[in-house]
């Protein structure tokens, strides 16, 4: 299936800035596929992790395991010490598994039994959540989703995209035809130029003042946070790296603010009709780039 070019952006975006994705969207319209190919193409290991209500952290995480030969408890490690890992369907999982998780997400290690576990490098989660179907399932918090840098939605694709996919995928599973065209080592490497961005005093006043108006538009009853500005500076460098600039731009920010906004904001329960997305256009027009 082909993605279109400004979500495959935003997703390497979001890997150049070290943050994770959050995808919304039907079944069967390649998240997973998205998934396994990003991984395959750097070169990463790759794990999936289907979310169910039954799921314990462990199952996440790993746990100990005594050995009788060796009389000595040792780890096993969970899933989530890939490079790239895809939680299908996050909000099926109870809030316990997902706060581990997003843990995870956060410290980036694994603490069990009072031992801290370092996870991969470089490390990204690419959860997914079913827009339509709510049965059954644990909505992630606010305060949870804070923790994913961008929301991404692939849609649906074209009637001829659609038929070119069918005739593609007739034979084989063409995730498997794609080579690396990069190695973990030289991902490493992007994220920490990318970090060496500049952002100038200018354009980080500029990122505080959009958030700043998603605070007091009326229409929302919890802003974008500081964490909020803090993922839309990183995933803009990311994106002026992409342009090979050594600086970030409003112009940056400004094509980076929906996606890493928008599921951050809570509407005002009087707020109907109005969608998230709206609010954070209006920001944009009315702050003007300093």
């Amino acid at each position: 299936m082909k993605v279109p070019e400004g979500v495959l952006r935003n997703v390497i975006v979001a890997l150049l800035a070290e943050g994770h994705i959050l995808i919304e969207d039907y079944p069967g319209v390649g998240k997973t596929a998205l998934a396994r190919a990003l991984a395959r193409s750097i070169d990463a290991e790759y794990a999936r992790i289907q979310c169910t209500a039954d799921m314990l952290p462990g199952d996440v995480v790993g746990t100990n395991i005594y050995n009788q030969r060796e009389n000595r408890f040792e780890f096993r490690p969970g899933p989530i010490f890939a490079n790239v890992v895809l939680v299908d369907e996050i909000n099926r999982a109870s809030p316990k598994t997902q706060s581990g998780l997003l843990e995870c997400m956060q410290e980036r290690h694994v603490t069990v039994d009072v031992t801290t576990h370092e996870l991969a490098r470089p490390f990204m989660v690419i959860a997914t959540q079913n827009p339509i179907e709510y049965e059954g399932t644990f909505p992630l918090p606010e305060a949870q989703l804070d923790r994913f840098m961008v929301l991404l939605s692939l849609g649906y694709p074209s009637a001829n995209d659609e038929a070119e996919m069918l005739a593609e995928h007739a034979a084989r599973d063409r995730v498997m035809d794609l080579e690396p065209v990069t190695e973990v080592s030289e991902v490493l490497g992007a994220q920490l130029a990318v970090a060496n961005v500049h952002a100038s005093d200018a354009l980080r006043r500029y990122v505080v003042a959009v958030l700043e108006r998603t605070r007091a538009d009326g229409r929302t009853e919890l802003g974008a946070s500081p964490r909020a500005g803090l993922m839309l500076l990183k995933a803009a460098k990311a994106l002026a790296a992409l342009d090979s600039r050594d600086h970030a731009l409003p112009d940056d920010v400004q094509a980076l603010a929906e996606p890493v906004l928008t599921h951050r904001l809570l509407l005002a329960p009087d707020a109907v009709g109005v969608e998230r997305a709206d609010i954070v256009r209006d920001a944009l027009e009315r702050v003007p780039a300093l």
